[in-house]
């Protein structure tokens, strides 16, 4: 792996100790890492270093980790991994729906943190590759590029994580077809559908909210009972 500035890391984390060791760890393979202890400096220092991904601690002083994952989604394109000490639920599904690409549960090694942050890597890299000939797809006033990454809803741009893309993608490039959690699971994450894994649950619901698509009785993303979803093309007219 090299170490170009494609490969920089920003850990935002105040353990100290936690900190060095996420450092070394990511060293040794290869990523170039800084460190900023403090929430309240934490997204000045993203925007001005622009890294391949922020590890993002939870709790952090000065400013939340969840208050700092919503301030820069909207502009931030790298991969934004949360950890936090907090075993809860409903933490996991708040990152989520800001807008995080994955999430870890402390206490936690620094491999794990690796391992994870590789696999947000490599989604993001397989699916800016060219890998099928259809590369882009329009159904009404819905626009969206697997070229160049864009989204449009009629005249609006349409911002989404690394991982919301690859989800809105997979839907619409099977538009009309049934795709069930293990399919969903097997294609962006390849691994099998976790019962208790609330990530793509989350990820539909954060996607019908940016298409406008009522959460109560959705129409353009479906939830099919026992199923899966299904994304209706005939919905964006």
């Amino acid at each position: 792996m090299s170490t170009s500035s494609d490969n920089l890391v920003l850990v935002v984390e105040d353990d100290e100790l936690f900190a060095t060791m996420l450092k070394l760890c990511l060293e040794k393979q290869g990523f170039r890492v800084e460190v900023e202890p403090r929430g309240d400096r934490a997204v000045a220092r993203i925007a001005s270093l622009q890294p391949k991904a922020v590890v993002l601690d939870g709790i952090l002083p000065g400013k939340d980790g969840m208050d700092i994952c919503r301030d820069i989604r909207p502009t931030f394109r790298g991969v934004i991994l949360m950890l936090t000490a907090r075993d809860d639920d409903m933490d996991q599904v708040l990152g989520l729906g800001l807008g995080a690409d994955d999430y870890l549960v402390k206490p936690v090694t620094p491999l794990v943190v690796l391992a994870h942050l590789r696999a947000c890597l490599r989604r993001q890299e397989v699916v800016a590759a060219p890998v099928a000939s259809v590369q882009e797809l329009s159904f009404g006033r819905f626009f969206i590029s697997n070229a160049n990454r864009t989204v449009r809803l009629g005249k609006e741009n349409i911002h989404l994580t690394t991982a919301e893309f690859d989800l809105l993608w997979l839907l619409a490039s099977h538009a009309g077809r049934i795709l069930s959690r293990d399919e969903i699971n097997t294609e962006l994450r390849n691994i099998e559908f976790d019962a208790l894994d609330r990530s793509i649950d989350m990820r539909i619901s954060r996607l019908r909210r940016l298409l406008q698509d009522d959460s109560s009785k959705p129409t353009r993303i479906k939830t099919v009972r026992s199923k899966g979803y299904l994304f209706s093309p005939s919905d964006f007219d």
